[in-house]
């Protein structure tokens, strides 16, 4: 096989890239190592920027997004047993975001591409790359264990973090930053109504707590608790009695339709291409989730690939392919930044003393009385504005 760009994961950043491709009339070959119904049902992230959704509307991947997406203009800081509303669209000139399942952004986007007829392939193994530092790379796998290859010009990484393409790059031209943090998250998908309209961010002594949805029906809640933390000692009883104690106000229970523990680390790998591989996504980087930054950061680095690759075919050059990476970091670490400081501002930190204690609730005192603070917080929160 041959194509223009071969595209290695089918999550919101391969699937996004290669129909923003295909609007350019650029080729592509997506594959994913897990099945079809795998990638449509993980739950991740949930909260997209308004460019994100200007983006994917531009893709033409939005419209179940604007029939069945929750808009937001603001979300509610709890500390010290009170709430604070960020009006993010009065601090921000009515920038908003949208509540919007990730899961439900990659089934919209695989539907659209299956039915153009346009290659994506499910359920291949032992992915490799070839060639990545020539003009003409190459990947192979296998599927129904029959050997496949395909020749390509660039390979696009956009395969996560535990992927095979940040690993196939040599160790000595990477440089890799990480932080792992002295917590993880316990989520659980309920069938329950959202306690509010709004995402409600608490911080309680007894840890962090989250309040978000996924719809008017579905609610998504998250409890600071331990990296290595047992899920069986989490009985349904346990999770909402210690909801209702970090989250305070109404709660409506409803049955738990999931559960699990999500871990936090701070992640990135410089540069983020090597020859004709390009990384996207959380092949990448990674951010903790109080920012919720992951799923728009890979559609800012998809935006900016597209917009290179576009050049390159055009028979433009590679200056932007070069600056791709230096292009796409400086918004990483600025989302590095703020994902880490709304981590640190509100979560407990169990070896932390007295001191930073008292330190940390007179920052977020001070900031839920601040309008230039609270400005600061709602331009990041709705999203940077893109380079191009």
């Amino acid at each position: 096989m041959r194509t223009q760009v071969g595209i290695i994961g089918a999550g919101p950043a391969g699937l996004l890239l290669a129909q923003m491709l295909h609007q350019r009339g650029i080729d592509s070959v997506v594959i994913e190592a897990r099945s079809r119904a795998h990638v449509e049902s993980r739950i991740r992230a949930g909260l997209l920027e308004q460019g994100s959704v200007r983006t994917m509307t531009e893709a033409g991947v939005a419209d179940r997004l604007h029939r069945e997406g929750l808009v937001h203009r603001g979300l509610e800081l709890r500390f010290g047993g009170q709430g604070h509303r960020v009006d993010l669209a009065d601090l921000t000139g009515g920038k908003v975001v949208t509540i919007y399942g990730q899961q439900e952004a990659v089934k919209d986007m695989i539907a659209l591409r299956l039915a153009a007829g346009l290659p994506l392939h499910f359920e291949v193994a032992d992915v490799a790359i070839h060639d990545m530092a020539t003009a003409r790379p190459r990947i192979t796998w296998t599927q129904d264990g029959v050997a496949q290859s395909l020749d390509c010009e660039v390979i696009a990484g956009c395969d996560g973090f535990h992927g095979i393409c940040r690993p196939a790059i040599p160790a000595a031209d990477l440089r890799i930053f990480d932080r792992i943090y002295p917590f993880a998250w316990l989520g659980i998908l309920a069938q329950s109504r959202p306690m509010s309209e709004e995402l409600i961010y608490a911080r309680h002594t007894h840890g962090f707590a989250l309040a978000t949805m996924r719809s008017t029906s579905i609610s998504r809640l998250y409890l600071q608790c331990a990296p290595d933390e047992d899920l069986s000692l989490w009985s349904d009883d346990r999770i909402w009695s210690e909801l209702r104690a970090r989250l305070g106000g109404a709660l409506e229970e409803g049955p738990i339709l999931q559960k699990g523990v999500t871990a936090m680390r701070s992640f990135v790998a410089e540069p983020m291409r090597h020859g004709r591989l390009f990384l996207a996504g959380d092949a990448a980087h990674i951010v903790p989730p109080t920012g919720a930054k992951g799923m728009n950061l890979a559609i800012a680095d998809v935006r900016v690939l597209v917009r290179a690759l576009e050049h390159f075919f055009a028979g433009r050059g590679e200056a932007l392919m070069d600056r791709y990476s230096a292009t796409c970091l400086d918004r990483v670490w600025k989302v590095q930044r703020f994902s880490w400081w709304m981590t640190q501002l509100l979560h407990r930190y169990d070896d932390h003393d007295d001191f930073e204690e008292r330190v940390r609730l007179a920052e977020l005192d001070y900031l839920a009385g601040s309008t230039a603070a609270l400005t600061t917080l709602a331009e990041n929160y709705v999203g940077l504005p893109y380079a191009d």
